[in-house]
């Protein structure tokens, strides 16, 4: 099949991007476009930059322990430095931890211990059920206090939702209200939305974050995160090594 001709001049057009002297006399009168830049440069810059990010924040997740445990791996100033920056970590941590708790809270005290304390940050409330046999309620309750304990710069409610909000269906519970600055933020009608009974903490790391309770790169959320990566990466080596003695059984039979 002949090459499609460009009428003006009446000659063959081959490849518009390739590297030829006769494209570059096409471009410079204007008959072909520039040719694209390459996008080599950037997925090599990309790639680069992804590699440095990875090696600075190689320690995130680790606790002071695992940090001891790579003393003659890291450069001990820089591993020196970064073992003090957690330790004032976990003592802004600390100091800001005023609560620790899970607050069982009444309807006459709601508006004190909720509504008014909002206005210092951000109050989780759980309307939980009354009814024993509400799984979901017991799962979030659970999850509750060990945020609370995990969190104690955030205040954590607890109120039965029937006692709350008169009426309340008990198949709506549990009920998560977040308050700030006086008003209602944000609730979450049972636990649907996040992961039903099988949630765990990485769904309340999720919700303080969007809530503005904790930052994304809280030391705690990292931490949990490299331990679940790591659980996975666990998994799929056994997964591979009990992949290949099955090969290798396998194997051996068709040797017999």
């Amino acid at each position: 099949m002949a090459a499609p001709m460009d009428q003006r001049i009446n000659v063959p057009i081959d490849d518009p991007n390739a590297d030829t002297e006769w494209n570059d006399i096409l471009r410079s009168k204007g008959i072909i476009p520039e040719k694209p830049p390459s996008p080599t440069p950037l997925i090599e810059e990309a790639i680069l930059e992804g590699r440095r990010l990875a090696h600075e924040n190689r320690l995130e997740g680790k606790d002071l322990n695992e940090l001891d445990e790579l003393e003659d791996l890291e450069d001990e100033n820089f591993l020196a430095q970064y073992r003090q920056q957690r330790v004032q970590e976990l003592t802004s941590l600390t100091k800001k931890a005023l609560h620790g708790i899970v607050y069982p809270i009444s309807k006459p005290d709601y508006s004190k211990e909720v509504t008014d304390a909002s206005t210092n940050g951000p109050v989780l409330v759980n309307l939980i059920s009354g009814l024993g046999t509400n799984v979901e309620s017991r799962v979030l309750s659970e999850l509750w206090r060990r945020a609370a304990g995990e969190f104690g710069e955030v205040k954590f409610c607890e109120i039965r939702g029937d006692m709350a909000i008169e009426g309340y269906p008990d198949r709506n519970c549990p009920t998560i209200l977040v308050y700030d600055k006086g008003d209602i933020v944000k609730q979450v009608v049972t636990l649907m939305t996040m992961g039903g009974v099988r949630v765990g903490m990485p769904a309340i790391d999720k919700l303080l974050i969007e809530i503005g309770a904790i930052k994304d790169n809280d030391m705690r959320v990292t931490k949990r995160r490299k331990d679940a990566e790591d659980l996975e990466e666990e998994k799929r080596e056994k997964g591979g090594i009990r992949g290949s003695k099955k090969e290798s059984v396998e194997d051996d039979d068709d040797w017999e």
